[in-house]
């Protein structure tokens, strides 16, 4: 009885450190509406929803994001790709922390913190582009280290 359940743990074992990647999450799915996403980090997964995907195109919708920090933010930067049929067609940067300019409550947590937002977003966009493509975002921190990365898959069918 025992061989066989340390037998049944090492597979598992192995299975985990054989799996690479994260599971895909879905966000939302309304109407023709559609996003995923997963992370791009192979050390760390997170948690992020939002409350009604048709609230995306209201300028400021209700976000949740959950993170355990592996790495200290003293300072943070985010960069978003938007990807269709493999090309990166735009890119957007900016500085969310750094000293003297902290654009967000959680600027300055430190490795092994816990980090929960809940609150508005304005992404300034009146629609969401039509048609299936990937954003990719990623923070890293003063270190160029990543705090955290997803690719984002949006399947939009609305037409406006």
């Amino acid at each position: 009885m025992k061989t066989s359940n340390i037998l049944v743990l090492i597979i598992v074992l192995l299975y985990i450190n054989a799996s690479t990647e994260w599971p895909t999450h879905t966000v939302c799915k309304e109407d023709n509406l559609e996003i995923h996403y997963k992370s791009c980090d192979p050390q760390q997964d997170f948690a992020f929803s939002i409350d009604h995907c048709s609230d995306i195109t209201t300028h400021t919708f209700n976000v949740r994001a959950a993170i355990v920090l592996r790495h200290s933010i003293k300072e943070l930067y985010v960069k978003f790709d938007l990807i269709v049929n493999g090309k990166t067609i735009f890119t957007y940067s900016e500085t969310l922390c750094e000293p003297g300019l902290s654009k967000l409550i959680f600027c300055g947590k430190k490795k092994g913190e816990h980090l929960y937002y809940e609150g508005p977003v304005t992404l300034g966009i009146k629609e969401i582009p039509q048609g299936d493509y990937t954003i990719s975002a990623k923070l890293t921190n003063e270190d160029h280290v990543t705090v955290a990365c997803a690719d984002f898959t949006v399947k939009n069918y609305l037409d406006y």
